[in-house]
């Protein structure tokens, strides 16, 4: 059984085990792989296994031998599963294997707005608190999480975490997500009613046509003055010039993303240097247990499409 990586740097920093992977097979990793390269590479394998590496049509045409794709990751919209269905070729992804990470993420995100503790530990290093008059000096407004409405977008297994963690903080709980549900000390709601009432907004639904920049202009001027706006999930939910005009106009009192439409960022985005704008390269999810984890839930996936009972399927 040949086993392909074809992206194992985006997964793994010389810090993950892979005796257990290798136990199922001739493991062949392959640090980052190009367009042209990919072919080549995968032509002979049984399985491939990826993080973001592109299973075109024309790439899983050529790869005959090929009866397995697993996925380092929750998204799966780089493989053509349809097709891959129709050649016979099984997809799985590895879901739920974040959730701490990124709700963690989420708040870190937060609370570096809402206390600047990395502005103001900059202004001591830089000698401002020894340059100071008093002993505590007020150079960066703070705010308190208590009190205030934060709302949700999408209520899976992340953004129950986010909510858990506001309830703890004595914030007001709304949720918009398509299917209709309730929890306790949340609050249901309109999208935009979420947006007009909500002191934070955070973003924690899946990537599809409905979702696709539904953070435009439209709705950043439908947002409650001074609100603050986190994206967590993924880059294509949100317009970046909409958002940057939204903060540079002061409609919105700060941003934190994680995530952008083009990964790696690219030097002419919209949020290069935007005003009150929190940028962090997409490692919400990249805690070295949370990536052990990962890996685990991806080696069961094997076994479990070895054993016949594939788990994890998403074709």
């Amino acid at each position: 059984m040949k086993i392909v990586i074809t992206d194992w740097q985006t997964v793994a920093k010389n810090d993950l085990p892979l005796e257990k992977l290798e136990a199922l097979g001739e493991v062949e990793i392959y640090s980052l792989t190009s367009k042209e390269q990919l072919i080549d590479r995968v032509k002979d394998a049984d399985i491939a296994l990826c993080n973001k590496t592109v299973f075109s049509k024309e790439v899983l045409e050529k790869c005959e031998k090929l009866k397995y794709i697993g996925l380092f990751a929750t998204g799966y919209n780089n493989i053509d599963t349809k097709f891959a269905r129709e050649k016979g070729i099984t997809v799985c992804n590895a879901g739920n294997y974040s959730t701490n990470a990124v709700a963690q993420h989420t708040f870190a995100l937060l609370l570096e707005h809402m206390s600047h503790v990395g502005n103001y530990n900059k202004m001591v290093q830089d000698g401002g608190w020894c340059k100071s008059e008093v002993f505590s000096p007020f150079v960066f407004p703070s705010e308190e999480l208590s009190g205030k409405t934060i709302g949700i977008i999408g209520f899976g297994n992340i953004a129950k975490a986010v909510a858990k963690i506001a309830i703890a903080f004595n914030m007001k709980v709304l949720v918009y997500t398509r299917t209709e549900k309730e929890s306790e000390n949340i609050e249901f709601v309109s999208f935009d009613e979420l947006l007009k009432r909500s002191d934070v907004v955070t973003v924690h639904c899946p990537l599809n046509d409905e979702s696709y920049r539904m953070f435009n202009s439209e709705s950043f001027n439908k947002f409650k003055d001074g609100a603050f706006f986190i994206n967590t999930a993924r880059g294509g939910v949100m317009d970046e010039v909409a958002l940057r005009a939204a903060l540079e106009s002061g409609k919105l009192s700060g941003a934190a993303i994680d995530v952008l439409e083009t990964e790696p960022m690219s030097p002419d985005c919209a949020l290069l240097s935007a005003k009150n704008c929190i940028i962090t390269p997409h490692i919400a999810w990249a805690p070295l247990e949370t990536r052990l984890r990962l890996l685990d839930i991806v080696t069961e996936n094997i076994k479990a499409f070895l054993g016949g009972n594939p788990i994890n399927v998403v074709n």
